[in-house]
């Protein structure tokens, strides 16, 4: 049992780290990703339909990732461009882009909230000889799917290109001091649309992978509020990836234990609260503790 709960943490933990880390990039470069979840949908549909029409899975991430980049460069262009609210657009998004979704099911499918196309090119699993067969150890590190190690390896990566490179001492720069970093001739606003399509491209890749890594159709539910999960991640991470990615997979571990539960005879309706209680809990004891710990520090 603890094997599969492991395994179902680690496959939960990456939509929700994938779209944390791109958050994560646009909060540094200044802008606060409301419409995460927006991207994560739009992803999701288009990289399920792409899946079942090419046969690639390859191919249905690359759209995802074009879908979200795409919202993320609107959704940029219309707080930097023409001076809006980051939060009300971001909500706005949401809303929009759930509309247009259940519109495009009715109109291009005939269906009503769920989608299942024929075909559709799952993500493949990578099997690990001798680990497979170690008891946690192969639950956590094999069995996974190509994009569950991009997610991983991007903690790192990023890691690096915000502490080592000069485009994210730039991004830095243009998120912590706008007025300044223009006065050395960087540009705030270019370097925040970059960042906010770069988000908006991990958002996506979130969806697909919820559509062709892990159920294998659409539903209009199917993000489930992860998009505001991994705003919650990357913020309680301050703005730190492998904090941020410890704050991911402490969902991904309660949303596994809440899949468990399910069929034990305990209320569907209250099991599925579990992850999302438990998250604000914990979130809410991190910030308590970082809060005294900067108390005892003044």
């Amino acid at each position: 049992m603890i094997d599969n709960i492991v395994h179902a943490a680690i496959v939960m933990t990456t939509p929700v780290l994938l779209a944390a880390l791109g958050g994560l990039i646009n909060r540094i470069g200044g802008l606060v990703n409301i419409g995460l979840d927006s991207m994560m949908l739009a992803g999701a549909l288009f990289g399920l339909i792409v899946a079942s029409q090419t046969g690639s899975w390859g191919a249905a991430l690359l759209a995802a990732a074009v879908v979200g980049a795409i919202l993320g460069l609107l959704m940029s262009l219309t707080v930097t461009r023409l001076e809006a609210n980051e939060i009300i657009v971001g909500l706005g998004f949401n809303i929009a882009v759930a509309g247009l979704v259940r519109f495009f099911l009715k109109s291009a499918y005939g269906s009503s909230g769920t989608l299942s196309l024929p075909d559709v090119a799952r993500l493949p699993r990578i099997d690990i000889p001798l680990v497979a067969d170690i008891p946690l150890l192969g639950a956590a590190f094999s069995g996974h799917d190509p994009l569950t190690w991009a997610a991983w390896l991007m903690v790192p990566v990023t890691a690096w290109f915000l502490a080592r490179t000069r485009a994210g001492l730039r991004l830095r720069a243009t998120g912590a001091a706008p007025q300044a970093a223009r006065a050395l001739g960087l540009s705030p606003l270019t370097l925040r649309d970059v960042s906010t399509v770069y988000a908006g491209m991990m958002a996506g890749l979130a969806g697909a992978y919820l559509s062709i890594g892990v159920v294998g159709i659409f539903n209009e539910g199917i993000t489930a509020g992860r998009g505001f999960i991994a705003l919650a991640a990357f913020y309680f991470g301050r703005n730190r990836p492998w904090l941020t990615a410890v704050c991911a997979l402490l969902f991904g571990f309660f949303d596994a234990i809440q899949i468990r539960l399910q069929g034990r005879g305990v209320p569907a309706e209250l099991v599925q609260t579990l992850p999302y209680v438990m998250v604000i809990v914990v979130l809410t004891l991190m910030a308590l503790a970082v809060k005294r710990a900067r108390a005892k520090g003044a």
